[in-house]
């Protein structure tokens, strides 16, 4: 299926690796223009680099930090400076805290808010007259099955991913029907993140890595993991005029591991 993204102009933020990595080589291979936006250059520039090669896409690589509002607004200015176009915005950012709420004090939850909801909402703000500028824009944020299901040991990251499906729902009727936005709730996904607490799970614990991806994987229906390609695939179909009729929407691409009816 032709996704009829070719050419689009599209900024995914968070792309140095796992699930942003995975969703702007889905959207390079299907022939958009892409621009990864990552913290550290050398790393962004290197998936840059690597992406271009590999899908033969119009590729580039831009440091900023979300969690800076001065390295964002640089972002955009630099974007405007070039007078570039904007057809869609990915923000991938965020990440979870795995604690209970009794060992959480006030700068902890702050962090936390900062790069799962403040980044997301300093983005949209500030690349919002070049989407309005495009025609059939679209914005996709990436939140949690957490959102739905809350995890347990992981107070901090539900409350803000949850946060961030009402964001999503309000941004999709304030801005459209110019503007499409929808979010992504991914399961639990082999990226860094995963593979590096499984390692140190196996430590403590005295197993292998993959007996603790294993444990874990007993509560999804799929039965293990997600590669981050299959979320990156499911992205990228719904930023595509295939999907134009998904609005205001928080899918989960889960394994099945939330069960509720919503």
């Amino acid at each position: 299926m032709d996704l009829q993204l070719r050419g689009d102009r599209i900024l995914v933020v968070g792309a140095s690796s796992g699930i942003g990595l995975a969703t702007a080589r889905a959207l390079a291979l299907e022939g958009a223009d892409v621009t990864l936006v990552g913290r550290d250059d050398a790393r962004i520039a290197a998936a840059a680099s690597a992406l271009a090669g590999e899908t033969g896409a119009p590729v580039r690589g831009i440091a900023a930090d979300v969690t800076d509002a001065a390295s964002v607004e640089a972002l955009r200015a630099r974007w405007d400076a070039e007078g570039q176009a904007l057809d869609a915005l990915v923000v991938a950012t965020g990440g979870s805290r795995r604690a209970r709420f009794e060992e959480l004090d006030d700068a902890a939850w702050l962090e936390n808010y900062e790069y799962n909801i403040l980044g997301g909402v300093r983005l949209v703000r500030a690349f919002l007259p070049a989407l309005r500028r495009a025609e059939g824009a679209r914005v996709l944020l990436f939140g949690a099955a957490a959102a739905k299901m809350p995890y347990p040991n992981q107070v901090v990251s539900n409350v803000h991913k949850a946060g961030l499906l009402a964001l999503t729902k309000t941004l999709a009727g304030e801005l459209a029907p110019g503007i499409r936005v929808n979010a992504i709730c991914p399961g639990r996904t082999l990226t860094s993140l995963w593979l590096d607490r499984a390692r140190d799970l196996a430590r403590v614990q005295g197993k292998t890595p993959q007996e603790i991806i294993d444990h874990f994987a007993e509560e999804i229906l799929a039965g293990r993991f997600a590669e981050p390609r299959e979320i990156g695939d499911v992205a990228a179909f719904i930023l595509s005029p295939r999907a134009s009729y998904v609005m205001g929407q928080c899918i989960n691409v889960d394994g099945g591991i939330a069960r509720g009816l919503l």
